[in-house]
């Protein structure tokens, strides 16, 4: 059974998503507030702590920052990979949908510098870039614009490596670009 992690803050075309992804055998495992939305929709899915048997800690910035979730990402497509992540109770993750806080909007609203801080995604980006990394196995969704077709991809078998070399392309382009947000605000106070 293939298996996605779900870690989204833009909820947007979250359910119909994840209930296309269920319909088709997937297992999800989703963290937060994902899994609330997936248990409100009465979509089944696994909460990271149930998969990883860790639970979130430090007030919620340690979730999904767990070798049972990035293992499973960055797992090359071989079989001694696979039975290393067998033998510890975990398996391949094949999809990761991941989009991140809104670093610029939060930055807009004139919180507290401290508030600020702690609305840098860390869990998110490191998501991002393990499924990136691993295209050659693994499919990457960070932006809901895309869940369309990505599901018409898997149905129809063209989830083809140059097809998730464009989507992990997509990825290192969206941290890249939330690094340099983070970046220039940082530079901004420092000024």
């Amino acid at each position: 059974m293939p298996k996605a992690i779900l870690s989204v803050f833009d909820k947007t075309g979250l359910v119909p998503f994840a209930s296309a992804l269920h319909k088709l055998g997937w297992q999800l495992i989703s963290s937060g507030g994902t899994s609330k939305a997936l248990a409100a929709a009465g979509i089944p899915c696994i909460e990271v702590a149930e998969y990883t048997g860790s639970p979130e800690i430090l007030g919620g910035r340690v979730k999904t920052l767990h070798p049972a979730i990035h293992g499973g990402l960055l797992a090359r497509a071989n079989e001694v990979d696979h039975q290393q992540l067998l033998s510890l109770g975990w398996d391949n993750i094949d999809l990761a949908v991941v989009n991140l806080y809104p670093f610029e909007q939060t930055v807009a609203t004139g919180m507290s510098h401290e508030d600020v801080i702690e609305n840098i995604d860390i869990g998110g980006v490191t998501l991002i870039r393990a499924a990136a990394k691993n295209y050659e196995r693994v499919l990457l969704v960070c932006d809901p614009s895309d869940y369309n077709e990505v599901i018409s991809a898997i149905e129809s078998g063209r989830n083809e490596l140059e097809y998730r070399k464009g989507l992990a392309l997509k990825g290192f382009t969206r941290t890249a670009a939330y690094d340099s947000e983070i970046s220039n605000y940082l530079s901004k106070k420092r000024a």
